[in-house]
């Protein structure tokens, strides 16, 4: 049986984690860096909260409003324009670029604040470890694991913000002025920082959600491809493809079943409770994707249907890209039908019964005889988009079913004990095939390609699924990364890495297509942070906010 690593959010220094086989809440009152990290149980505890920051945005509406919005394939639904603080629309901005500012509210408390928050606090465990009467086997585990959490927040700043401050040690004191590193010296310190990792965090883990060498290796693999080092982006994601136990499952739905969460092909994960009272904000990703199902006829909110929180519908470009007679990805990933749920008899259409579809979305067009057909609702696509893309109905969509939870304990609980992934062997493929290509072995790119994508295949459509070198391009990879991974917080990553962000919005996302601009490839400084610094001279602002 497993253990897993639970934490709880902290604030600063004054709210850590004592370090159990199950980690409980310890709040020492007027502690300081120099009490807590005196003793290996406070240097374990120091670590396990390096964790928590993760939970600011993976599975939080923030982080998909982060790493997924204002890309080729995802726009806004209805309820996507839910002001912020001071009458901010700070998801609305990210989803379209449109009143994208420095006060975004979201850029700063969930990417720049908790990133340096997790940063800083990886700083403290980094400078009382060697003196806190740890063994030195597990300092040097300890060490790793802190520097791999280090670089992890790092690369999520500097390909968020660019050049950004730099800092190795803790900050103890009020600062009042700040330097920004250039790209290449941030990647610097953090390829230094997983290069000691792979080589001192251990290979298994018996406390799930706990980073280990294989996962630390695919983020590397991640990196160097970000950075242009290709070759050691294939070897890196060739070790943990053919290395160790990890494999892909045999069909891509099974990776969705709330039942089969700990499996063979998740590297790494942030993992939710069962029990709420621990997660401090858990998965809400379950709603995000969601239309508004429960007010047309014949249906209610329930628990197997989901809560609708309408914010997020997919790109028209989205849909498309799945050959759904071949690919078994669109199913396993969307939800189209829904089949009545309300009891009343009186508030179903007449002749439908409850288990009866009720409501028909599909991204194809239907004639108005087959319309006039049946009992039930239909969106079809000329109802969903206009012909250019630009949603008709923001209420009514092909809504992503991945992170449903129908283990929630009622229809009006939001929060979900669903584990956000982070690393899976399926990026990990296709991080080989992105390498592959850069280095002109197209055949080696089809390889990691049809692993993947005859997985995916309806069975007996394999043969249907494979792709030739001659069809491998970068684009191609970029539709491949959207069918396999929508919705899983890497799609803005996926396109400043490859130099596409511009490029494909505006050619597939009418939302955002009038807004978005070259400079929009980083978000802004926070104004707070400029406003803090007394040298606004060498502190500035990212050009064009």
């Amino acid at each position: 049986m497993k253990t897993y690593l639970k934490y709880i959010p902290i604030l600063g220094l004054a709210t850590l984690l004592s370090c159990t086989k199950d980690l409980q809440e310890y709040n020492p009152a007027g502690s300081t860096a120099e009490s807590l990290f005196t003793t290996p149980e406070g240097i374990e505890a120091g670590v396990n909260g390096i964790y928590t920051y993760n939970r600011y945005f993976y599975g939080k509406e923030e982080g998909h409003g982060l790493m997924e919005m204002g890309t080729d394939i995802w726009t806004n639904a209805a309820n996507n324009n839910n002001s912020g603080a001071n009458g901010i629309f700070p998801q609305l901005s990210l989803t379209t670029y449109q009143g994208l500012t420095t006060d975004n509210v979201w850029v700063k408390t969930r990417m720049w604040q908790q990133c340096y928050a997790a940063v800083n606090l990886a700083n403290n465990v980094m400078k009382y470890l060697p003196t806190a009467g740890v063994n030195a086997a597990r300092q040097k585990e300890l060490e790793g694991e802190t520097r791999f959490l280090r670089a992890w927040y790092y690369y999520h700043l500097v390909e968020s913000f660019g050049p950004i401050p730099l800092r190795l040690e803790p900050t103890e004191g009020i600062e009042t002025t700040a330097t920004r590193a250039s790209v290449d010296a941030v990647y610097e310190q953090i390829l230094q920082d997983l290069q000691f990792a792979v080589t001192s965090i251990p290979t298994t883990t018996t406390e799930y959600g706990r980073i280990t060498r294989p996962a630390a290796e695919a983020f590397l693999a991640k990196v160097y491809l970000t950075r242009g080092r290709n070759q050691e982006a294939s070897n890196y994601a060739k070790k943990v493809i053919t290395g160790y136990s990890y494999k892909l499952l045999p069909t891509y739905a099974n990776l969705w079943t709330m039942t089969n969460q700990q499996n063979t092909e998740v590297l790494w994960a942030v993992n939710y409770s069962t029990n709420l009272a621990f997660n401090a904000g858990s998965n809400i990703s379950h709603t995000l994707y969601l239309m508004e199902y429960n007010t047309q006829p014949g249906m209610k909110r329930d628990v197997a249907n989901g809560f609708p929180n309408v914010r997020y519908m997919p790109t028209r470009f989205l849909l498309n890209l799945f050959d759904e007679a071949n690919d078994s990805r669109y199913n396993a990933s969307f939800k189209s039908a829904w089949f009545a749920n309300e009891t009343d008899a009186s508030k179903r259409p007449a002749g439908m019964n409850v288990g009866d579809t009720a409501i028909l979305t599909t991204k194809y067009p239907v004639t108005a005889a087959f319309r006039a057909s049946k009992r039930y609702r239909i969106y079809d696509l000329n109802d969903m988009y206009k012909t250019d893309g630009t949603p008709n109905d923001r209420f009514h969509y092909v809504s992503l079913r991945k992170f449903d939870d129908p283990t929630r304990a009622t229809d009006a609980t939001t929060e979900s004990a669903r584990d956000a992934n982070i690393l899976r062997l399926g990026e990990v493929y296709l991080l080989a095939a992105e390498a592959q290509l850069n280095l002109g072995k197209k055949d080696s790119a089809a390889y990691y390609l049809n692993e993947i994508r005859t997985r995916a295949a309806v069975p007996g459509r394999q043969t249907n699924m494979r792709v030739a070198a001659a069809d491998v391009t970068l684009d191609f990879i970029l539709d491949e990364r959207a069918r396999e991974l929508a919705g899983e917080q890497v799609r803005w990553f996926d396109l400043k890495r490859t130099n596409k962000l511009v490029e494909r919005v505006k050619k597939y996302n009418t939302d955002a297509a009038p807004n978005i601009q070259p400079f929009h490839v980083v978000r802004p400084i926070p104004q707070s942070e400029i406003d803090a610094v007394t040298n606004k001279g060498e502190f500035k602002q990212n050009d064009g906010y």
